[in-house]
């Protein structure tokens, strides 16, 4: 008999939604069904009031997870609250504890720095005690407008025979990325946009203190240890307080238009 399809809260968030699911009943899914999962945060929530092609990788995603706690408590003030925070970088190594006693499972990485990938493969697979990730490929700044080298990563993924996709481009390019490229990969059931995770999982980033994620002042910490890459990008997404302000006014309106969320499934 057929597994039915798995339920959870689906919430508007300005123009895309959040679904709330523990960590287990993500896990959960993607076992069973597979899926697209992107992992909502204030950067991309401004990105989605300037670019339609970020609009639309997004509403094709299966799964969107809320990846801040800012999102988290907006969305509460809102009367549309979300138990669960499930960031990138906590559910990559979920679904690696997960794979390390699922054979069936072979992952490939795709992202980050020349080198940073590999050191990733090797961590995990280390950590996993099997070769979880069958893969990995640092591409170059230019890959996704390179249709020659697209070609030859997706043919990299597909020799590897990899059946979850890791992707750290960073937003947006990940998830427009993604969304242009998973017809061509019907062998992969699970592709998820990873930001730096995979330079956490290689050690070549270090991540905030524990304190301070539960706190939810992460953001402080890549701020003060890299300024140039992050001091304009968390001042710039701010900017999501009065699009959720105008939104709990009933005067927020999407830039681009569009349907209400889909139901969750």
């Amino acid at each position: 008999m057929a597994e039915r399809a798995l339920q959870w809260p689906r919430q508007p968030l300005l123009n895309v939604w959040a679904d709330d699911l523990t960590m287990d009943e993500l896990l959960a899914r993607l076992a069973s069904s597979g899926g697209v999962v992107f992992t909502v945060n204030p950067d991309h929530l401004y990105h989605l009031q300037h670019n339609p092609e970020f609009v639309r990788a997004y509403r094709s995603a299966d799964i969107i997870t809320v990846d801040s706690h800012y999102v988290r408590l907006a969305l509460r003030l809102l009367g549309r609250p979300v138990a669960n925070r499930l960031p990138g970088s906590d559910i990559v190594p979920a679904l690696c504890a997960r794979g390390a006693a699922d054979p069936a499972m072979r992952i490939f990485l795709l992202g980050a720095r020349p080198g940073v990938a590999q050191a990733a493969l090797e961590s995990m697979n280390a950590r996993a005690g099997r070769a979880l990730v069958v893969g990995a490929h640092g591409p170059s700044m230019a890959f996704v407008d390179d249709a020659a080298e697209i070609d030859a990563a997706l043919a990299l993924i597909e020799a590897s025979g990899a059946n979850v996709l890791l992707v750290g481009l960073g937003a947006p390019k990940q998830e427009i990325w993604i969304a242009s490229v998973r017809h061509r990969l019907p062998q992969v059931r699970v592709m998820m946009g990873v930001g730096a995770t995979i330079d956490y999982e290689a050690g070549a980033v270090r991540r905030a203190p524990v304190l301070l994620r539960r706190l939810g002042l992460e953001w402080t910490y890549r701020v003060a240890t890299e300024p140039k890459r992050y001091l304009m990008r968390y001042v710039r997404s701010s900017k999501f307080v009065w699009w959720m302000l105008m939104d709990r006014l009933g005067r927020y309106k999407d830039p681009f238009g569009g349907a209400a969320a889909p139901q969750a499934r």
